[in-house]
């Protein structure tokens, strides 16, 4: 190892995108020689099992939200102990408790993420609370990273100083996220596709910012000229019984699919012959990401960074446009499809080497030479 240490602080490793990220991360900056050490809030999660052997974890039990003190005081002992050049902090509640913290190692610098969209805090009132101290708190780290260009915006929004912001967007693990139509030839027999018929494919949690309206409206205008694709909606949530209602009242019946939630994302995309993203507001969408990476094309609204993403190796509409995103579908169903092109861009932009990269050389640039 190069001496380097670097203490991840994060949740848990409960299965999530910023969890991923989290593990992931750890597992790179270990890979190139740094001494990564992963405290979690709370030692759980499926995640765990791909925490990558080189990373040190910690357990700091914390036991719920009356446990502050406790919490505290285990997480200022092992920040004693480690001493790390660099603490790296993920979401609300840890980013709090390190700022909190930093007073009791001056040599540390430390480094906050935030993944909080352009639509801010997440629901409930301790949610709302995290979101407003760390404006209140953002002067605290040395840095501050966000992984969009949209997410920056929000930060500014809401009072970050912009000298502190980093841009490091995902990372995308494009050996598990490849081209691999035969790992996919089972959901798509099972969705209908196959013989002559196409499948469009939406992955999203069923939620009003990401719009399957736009995206059922789209498909009723699609049906009426493509009578052989069939359309997907990958994932769950509470919007699940008013869109199967939309569906029938938009003459949709037989053409949706309702797949729920998905634990093999890699054989979903590979499923697909095109994948479509309609949220009224992201911040880096991976879907889009991931589904590029495994040569699927992608039609997505301009949401977020998702144009950033896409390039030319995708289309992009205006959000709430079912007739543009229509057209679009079509257009992409009709000509040769970008696979290899959309790849090829995210292993230049966006693979986990990439993020790892930029991380190290900003944990780097923070820390004076020895």
């Amino acid at each position: 190892m190069s001496g380097f240490k670097v203490l991840l602080l994060a949740p848990s490793l409960d299965t999530g995108g910023t969890e991923r990220q989290v593990v992931q991360l750890a597992g790179c900056l270990a890979d190139r020689g740094l001494d990564v050490g992963l405290a979690l809030c709370r030692k759980q999660g499926a995640l765990l099992a791909e925490a990558a052997p080189g990373v040190r974890m910690f357990d700091l039990a914390k036991a719920g939200r009356a446990d502050v003190p406790g919490f505290l005081w285990r997480a200022a002992r092992l920040l004693r102990q480690e001493r790390p050049q660099v603490l790296y902090s993920f979401l609300g509640t840890p980013n709090l408790a390190a700022a909190l913290l930093k007073p009791l190692l001056p040599g540390t610098r430390l480094v906050w993420a935030l993944r909080a969209g352009p639509d801010g805090a997440g629901p409930g009132r301790l949610a709302r609370l995290c979101h407003w101290a760390e404006a209140r708190l953002s002067r605290v780290p040395d840095a501050v990273v966000v992984n969009s260009a949209a997410g920056r915006n929000a930060a500014l929004a809401r009072g970050f100083p912009g000298e502190r912001l980093a841009l490091i967007p995902n990372g995308i693990d494009t050996r598990r996220f490849s081209p691999d139509r035969a790992a996919g030839a089972a959901l798509r027999r099972e969705w209908g596709g196959g013989e002559g018929r196409r499948l469009v494919g939406l992955a999203a949690r069923l939620d009003p910012v990401k719009d399957h309206e736009t995206f059922l409206r789209a498909a009723a205008e699609v049906a009426r000229t493509e009578s052989g694709v069939r359309f997907v909606c990958v994932g769950h949530g509470p919007l699940a019984g008013p869109l199967r209602a939309r569906t029938r009242d938009l003459g949709l019946e037989d053409r949706p699919v309702w797949a729920g939630e998905r634990p093999d994302m890699p054989a979903v995309y590979n499923a697909l012959d095109v994948c479509c993203l309609t949220s009224r507001s992201e911040g880096f969408p991976n879907v889009l990401a991931e589904a590029m990476a495994c040569g699927v094309p992608c039609v997505s609204t301009d949401a977020g960074d998702a144009a950033e993403i896409v390039g030319d190796a995708g289309l992009i509409v205006p959000v709430r446009d079912p007739g543009a995103l229509a057209l679009a579908l079509v257009r992409m169903l009709r000509e040769p499809g970008p696979g290899p092109a959309a790849r090829a861009r995210i292993l230049e932009r966006y693979s986990l080497e990439r993020m790892a990269e930029r991380t190290e050389a900003l944990l780097r640039g923070l820390t004076p030479r020895p």
